[in-house]
Protein backbone atom coordinates (compact mmCIF):
# COMPACT_ATOMS: atom_id res chain seq x y z
CA UNK A 1 0.00 0.00 0.00
CA UNK A 2 1.21 3.36 -0.89
CA UNK A 3 1.91 6.67 1.54
CA UNK A 4 -0.88 7.98 -0.38
CA UNK A 5 -3.65 5.44 -0.47
CA UNK A 6 -2.93 4.95 3.46
CA UNK A 7 -3.54 9.26 3.98
CA UNK A 8 -6.58 8.86 1.86
CA UNK A 9 -7.81 6.42 3.95
CA UNK A 10 -6.55 7.45 7.24
CA UNK A 11 -9.75 8.63 9.04
CA UNK A 12 -11.12 5.17 9.15
CA UNK A 13 -7.81 3.78 11.49
CA UNK A 14 -7.96 7.29 13.44
CA UNK A 15 -12.09 5.92 13.89
CA UNK A 16 -10.81 2.23 14.96
CA UNK A 17 -8.01 3.64 17.21
CA UNK A 18 -10.61 5.97 19.11
CA UNK A 19 -12.74 2.97 19.52
CA UNK A 20 -10.01 1.00 20.71
CA UNK A 21 -8.61 3.97 23.37
CA UNK A 22 -12.55 4.19 24.60
CA UNK A 23 -12.79 0.23 24.83
CA UNK A 24 -9.71 0.06 27.01
CA UNK A 25 -10.16 3.20 29.22
CA UNK A 26 -13.48 1.85 30.13
CA UNK A 27 -12.09 -1.55 30.81
CA UNK A 28 -9.32 -0.92 32.93
CA UNK A 29 -10.12 3.03 34.43
CA UNK A 30 -7.08 2.33 36.78
CA UNK A 31 -4.74 2.95 33.88
CA UNK A 32 -5.53 6.49 32.53
CA UNK A 33 -2.72 7.45 34.48
CA UNK A 34 -0.19 5.33 32.30
CA UNK A 35 -2.41 6.85 28.93
CA UNK A 36 -1.59 10.45 30.08
CA UNK A 37 1.96 9.80 30.74
CA UNK A 38 2.89 7.87 27.65
CA UNK A 39 0.52 10.37 25.71
CA UNK A 40 3.25 13.18 25.71
CA UNK A 41 6.43 11.71 24.50
CA UNK A 42 3.97 10.34 21.58
CA UNK A 43 2.66 13.50 20.95
CA UNK A 44 5.89 15.49 20.79
CA UNK A 45 7.38 12.45 18.60
CA UNK A 46 3.87 12.59 16.41
CA UNK A 47 4.73 16.67 15.96
CA UNK A 48 8.84 16.60 15.57
CA UNK A 49 7.81 14.16 12.30
CA UNK A 50 5.24 16.22 11.01
CA UNK A 51 7.35 19.56 11.30
CA UNK A 52 10.46 17.54 9.51
CA UNK A 53 8.05 17.67 6.45
CA UNK A 54 7.41 20.85 6.47
CA UNK A 55 10.30 23.46 4.90
CA UNK A 56 10.17 25.39 8.20
CA UNK A 57 13.76 27.49 6.90
CA UNK A 58 11.83 28.10 3.51
CA UNK A 59 9.26 30.83 4.85
CA UNK A 60 10.68 32.75 2.47
CA UNK A 61 9.06 31.04 -0.40
CA UNK A 62 5.79 32.13 0.63
CA UNK A 63 6.41 36.11 -0.19
CA UNK A 64 6.89 35.08 -3.78
CA UNK A 65 3.30 35.46 -4.51
CA UNK A 66 1.95 38.10 -2.90
CA UNK A 67 -1.81 37.62 -4.59
CA UNK A 68 -2.03 34.41 -2.79
CA UNK A 69 -0.21 34.96 0.44
CA UNK A 70 -2.34 37.95 0.84
CA UNK A 71 -5.85 35.99 0.06
CA UNK A 72 -4.07 33.44 2.26
CA UNK A 73 -3.58 35.34 5.89
CA UNK A 74 -6.72 38.08 5.19
CA UNK A 75 -9.09 34.70 5.34
CA UNK A 76 -6.56 32.35 7.80
CA UNK A 77 -6.61 34.85 10.70
CA UNK A 78 -8.50 37.40 10.06
CA UNK A 79 -12.00 36.49 8.60
CA UNK A 80 -11.93 32.71 9.81
CA UNK A 81 -11.29 33.82 13.43
CA UNK A 82 -14.19 36.29 12.92
CA UNK A 83 -16.09 33.16 11.82
CA UNK A 84 -15.30 30.95 14.37
CA UNK A 85 -16.26 33.66 17.01
CA UNK A 86 -19.83 33.76 15.34
CA UNK A 87 -20.15 30.09 15.37
CA UNK A 88 -19.35 29.93 19.21
CA UNK A 89 -22.23 32.23 20.22
CA UNK A 90 -24.81 29.76 18.69
CA UNK A 91 -23.22 26.64 21.16
CA UNK A 92 -23.74 26.37 24.89
CA UNK A 93 -22.06 28.88 26.98
CA UNK A 94 -19.85 26.65 28.80
CA UNK A 95 -16.36 28.39 28.92
CA UNK A 96 -14.36 24.96 28.72
CA UNK A 97 -16.38 23.95 25.60
CA UNK A 98 -16.26 27.67 23.57
CA UNK A 99 -12.53 27.78 24.72
CA UNK A 100 -11.66 24.18 23.76
CA UNK A 101 -14.15 25.07 20.42
CA UNK A 102 -12.16 28.16 19.27
CA UNK A 103 -8.72 26.88 20.10
CA UNK A 104 -9.29 24.21 16.86
CA UNK A 105 -11.03 26.54 14.40
CA UNK A 106 -8.52 29.15 15.14
CA UNK A 107 -5.46 27.46 13.96
CA UNK A 108 -4.96 26.94 10.15
CA UNK A 109 -3.80 23.31 9.44
CA UNK A 110 -0.09 22.67 9.05
CA UNK A 111 -0.01 18.91 7.70
CA UNK A 112 -2.28 16.97 6.50
CA UNK A 113 -3.54 20.19 4.50
CA UNK A 114 -0.81 19.98 1.94
CA UNK A 115 -1.94 16.16 1.16
CA UNK A 116 -5.77 17.05 0.49
CA UNK A 117 -4.31 19.77 -1.37
CA UNK A 118 -2.62 17.96 -3.75
CA UNK A 119 -5.36 15.10 -3.86
CA UNK A 120 -7.79 17.88 -4.74
CA UNK A 121 -6.09 18.93 -7.38
CA UNK A 122 -4.98 22.34 -5.74
CA UNK A 123 -1.48 23.42 -6.28
CA UNK A 124 0.97 21.65 -3.03
CA UNK A 125 3.90 23.97 -3.84
CA UNK A 126 2.37 27.03 -2.96
CA UNK A 127 0.03 25.09 -0.29
CA UNK A 128 3.77 24.39 1.49
CA UNK A 129 5.21 27.44 0.74
CA UNK A 130 2.70 29.29 2.89
CA UNK A 131 2.41 26.33 5.61
CA UNK A 132 5.65 27.90 7.79
CA UNK A 133 4.23 30.91 7.86
CA UNK A 134 0.53 29.79 9.02
CA UNK A 135 2.63 28.04 11.85
CA UNK A 136 4.54 31.26 13.12
CA UNK A 137 1.55 33.20 12.98
CA UNK A 138 -0.98 30.88 14.60
CA UNK A 139 1.81 30.46 17.51
CA UNK A 140 1.56 34.44 18.06
CA UNK A 141 -1.94 35.20 17.71
CA UNK A 142 -3.95 32.39 19.16
CA UNK A 143 -3.57 33.31 22.51
CA UNK A 144 -4.74 37.25 21.44
CA UNK A 145 -7.80 35.56 19.70
CA UNK A 146 -8.67 33.51 22.81
CA UNK A 147 -8.11 36.51 25.32
CA UNK A 148 -10.42 38.35 23.16
CA UNK A 149 -12.67 35.84 22.32
CA UNK A 150 -13.32 34.18 25.49
CA UNK A 151 -13.13 37.38 27.91
CA UNK A 152 -10.83 35.53 29.83
CA UNK A 153 -7.48 36.11 31.51
CA UNK A 154 -5.14 33.35 29.61
CA UNK A 155 -2.65 33.50 32.51
CA UNK A 156 -5.66 32.57 35.05
CA UNK A 157 -6.50 29.40 33.18
CA UNK A 158 -2.64 28.60 32.93
CA UNK A 159 -0.54 28.24 35.48
CA UNK A 160 3.46 28.10 34.91
CA UNK A 161 3.47 24.26 36.22
CA UNK A 162 0.71 22.81 33.43
CA UNK A 163 1.43 25.73 30.64
CA UNK A 164 4.98 24.95 30.27
CA UNK A 165 4.84 20.98 29.63
CA UNK A 166 2.46 22.12 26.72
CA UNK A 167 4.37 24.78 25.14
CA UNK A 168 7.47 22.77 25.47
CA UNK A 169 6.16 19.56 23.72
CA UNK A 170 5.39 21.93 20.58
CA UNK A 171 8.59 23.97 21.11
CA UNK A 172 11.16 21.70 21.51
CA UNK A 173 9.82 19.68 18.05
CA UNK A 174 9.66 22.34 16.25
CA UNK A 175 13.31 23.80 16.94
CA UNK A 176 15.11 20.31 16.40
CA UNK A 177 13.13 20.44 12.81
CA UNK A 178 14.24 23.65 12.15
CA UNK A 179 17.81 22.81 13.21
CA UNK A 180 17.74 19.31 10.75
CA UNK A 181 16.42 20.99 7.93
CA UNK A 182 19.71 22.26 6.20
CA UNK A 183 21.27 18.93 7.44
CA UNK A 184 18.21 16.51 6.15
CA UNK A 185 19.22 18.61 2.56
CA UNK A 186 23.23 17.90 2.21
CA UNK A 187 22.60 14.08 1.11
CA UNK A 188 20.68 12.11 -0.52
CA UNK A 189 20.29 9.59 1.88
CA UNK A 190 19.34 12.00 4.88
CA UNK A 191 16.30 12.87 2.25
CA UNK A 192 15.42 9.53 2.04
CA UNK A 193 15.39 9.72 5.88
CA UNK A 194 12.90 12.61 5.34
CA UNK A 195 10.87 10.45 2.93
CA UNK A 196 10.59 7.21 5.52
CA UNK A 197 10.04 9.40 8.44
CA UNK A 198 6.59 10.61 6.82
CA UNK A 199 4.90 7.63 6.39
CA UNK A 200 5.27 8.37 10.45
CA UNK A 201 2.42 10.93 11.19
CA UNK A 202 -0.76 8.87 10.26
CA UNK A 203 0.27 5.87 12.93
CA UNK A 204 1.28 8.42 15.29
CA UNK A 205 -1.67 10.51 15.04
CA UNK A 206 -3.74 6.74 15.73
CA UNK A 207 -1.74 6.21 19.14
CA UNK A 208 -2.55 9.73 19.82
CA UNK A 209 -5.98 9.41 19.60
CA UNK A 210 -5.82 5.49 21.14
CA UNK A 211 -4.32 7.40 24.58
CA UNK A 212 -6.37 10.62 24.51
CA UNK A 213 -9.67 8.08 24.37
CA UNK A 214 -8.33 6.06 26.90
CA UNK A 215 -6.84 8.34 29.67
CA UNK A 216 -10.67 10.40 29.04
CA UNK A 217 -12.48 7.13 28.98
CA UNK A 218 -14.94 8.77 31.58
CA UNK A 219 -15.12 12.34 30.27
CA UNK A 220 -15.93 11.13 26.98
CA UNK A 221 -18.67 8.82 28.53
CA UNK A 222 -20.26 12.12 30.09
CA UNK A 223 -19.56 13.93 27.23
CA UNK A 224 -22.23 12.16 24.98
CA UNK A 225 -24.13 15.16 24.58
CA UNK A 226 -21.71 17.42 23.00
CA UNK A 227 -21.48 15.15 20.12
CA UNK A 228 -23.81 16.65 18.16
CA UNK A 229 -23.38 19.85 18.94
CA UNK A 230 -19.91 19.38 17.96
CA UNK A 231 -20.72 17.61 14.74
CA UNK A 232 -23.14 20.70 14.12
CA UNK A 233 -20.08 23.27 14.47
CA UNK A 234 -17.36 21.70 12.36
CA UNK A 235 -19.53 21.11 9.76
CA UNK A 236 -20.36 24.68 10.22
CA UNK A 237 -17.39 25.66 9.80
CA UNK A 238 -16.12 23.36 7.19
CA UNK A 239 -19.28 25.00 4.66
CA UNK A 240 -18.82 28.37 5.26
CA UNK A 241 -15.01 28.22 5.05
CA UNK A 242 -15.54 26.73 1.63
CA UNK A 243 -17.85 29.89 0.58
CA UNK A 244 -15.10 32.16 2.23
CA UNK A 245 -12.61 30.80 -0.25
CA UNK A 246 -14.57 30.96 -3.20
CA UNK A 247 -15.25 34.53 -2.22
CA UNK A 248 -12.09 35.56 -2.02
CA UNK A 249 -10.28 34.10 -4.84
CA UNK A 250 -13.06 35.62 -6.98
CA UNK A 251 -11.79 39.02 -5.33
CA UNK A 252 -8.20 38.20 -6.11
CA UNK A 253 -8.45 36.76 -9.41
CA UNK A 254 -6.77 33.78 -7.90
CA UNK A 255 -5.92 30.82 -10.78
CA UNK A 256 -8.70 27.62 -10.23
CA UNK A 257 -5.57 25.50 -8.36
CA UNK A 258 -5.12 28.53 -5.90
CA UNK A 259 -8.63 28.84 -4.94
CA UNK A 260 -8.56 24.85 -4.44
CA UNK A 261 -5.71 25.30 -2.00
CA UNK A 262 -7.33 27.88 -0.32
CA UNK A 263 -10.20 26.08 0.38
CA UNK A 264 -8.17 22.91 2.20
CA UNK A 265 -6.30 25.84 3.75
CA UNK A 266 -9.38 27.72 5.25
CA UNK A 267 -11.42 24.15 5.91
CA UNK A 268 -8.78 22.16 8.04
CA UNK A 269 -7.43 23.03 11.20
CA UNK A 270 -4.52 22.15 13.41
CA UNK A 271 -5.96 19.95 15.88
CA UNK A 272 -2.86 18.27 17.27
CA UNK A 273 -0.89 21.27 17.33
CA UNK A 274 -3.15 23.04 19.97
CA UNK A 275 -4.18 19.06 21.35
CA UNK A 276 -1.11 20.07 24.36
CA UNK A 277 -2.48 23.19 25.00
CA UNK A 278 -6.10 21.41 25.84
CA UNK A 279 -4.56 18.45 27.40
CA UNK A 280 -2.85 20.92 29.76
CA UNK A 281 -5.88 22.86 31.02
CA UNK A 282 -7.16 22.42 34.12
CA UNK A 283 -9.15 19.42 35.77
CA UNK A 284 -12.50 21.60 35.56
CA UNK A 285 -11.70 22.27 31.26
CA UNK A 286 -11.04 18.49 30.34
CA UNK A 287 -14.00 19.02 27.95
CA UNK A 288 -12.10 21.22 25.76
CA UNK A 289 -9.40 18.30 24.82
CA UNK A 290 -12.55 16.51 23.43
CA UNK A 291 -13.63 19.18 21.95
CA UNK A 292 -10.32 19.17 19.68
CA UNK A 293 -10.15 15.23 18.77
CA UNK A 294 -14.08 16.09 17.54
CA UNK A 295 -13.93 18.40 15.35
CA UNK A 296 -11.15 16.97 13.52
CA UNK A 297 -12.55 13.87 13.33
CA UNK A 298 -15.52 15.40 11.89
CA UNK A 299 -12.66 17.66 9.41
CA UNK A 300 -10.79 14.19 8.55
CA UNK A 301 -14.03 12.45 7.54
CA UNK A 302 -15.63 15.89 5.34
CA UNK A 303 -12.43 15.80 3.34
CA UNK A 304 -13.57 12.88 1.82
CA UNK A 305 -16.37 14.93 0.24
CA UNK A 306 -13.99 18.13 0.32
CA UNK A 307 -11.88 16.34 -2.28
CA UNK A 308 -14.19 15.12 -4.72
CA UNK A 309 -17.00 18.94 -4.28
CA UNK A 310 -13.81 21.13 -4.43
CA UNK A 311 -12.24 20.62 -7.89
CA UNK A 312 -15.46 19.17 -9.57
CA UNK A 313 -18.00 21.91 -8.18
CA UNK A 314 -16.43 24.70 -6.26
CA UNK A 315 -13.48 25.08 -8.62
CA UNK A 316 -14.10 23.96 -11.40
CA UNK A 317 -11.83 23.98 -14.74
CA UNK A 318 -11.97 26.64 -16.68
CA UNK A 319 -12.40 25.85 -20.16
Amino acid sequence: MTRAAIERHQVWFYLVAGALGLLVGTVTPDAAGVFDTLLWPILGLLLLVTFLQVPLVSISAAFTDFRFLTAALLGNFLILPLLAWVLVQFVPSDAAFRFGLLLVLLVPCTDWFITFTQLGRGDPARATAITPLNLVLQLLFSPLYLSIMTHTDISAIFTPATFWPALLVVLIPLAVATASELWLKKSTARERLREQLAWGPVPLLGFVIFLVAAANAHTMHESLAIVPIVVGAALAFLIMSAVIAKLISLVFRLPVAQGRTLAFSFGTRNSFVVLPVALALPAAWEIAAVVVILQSLVELLSMSVYIWIVPSALFRDRR
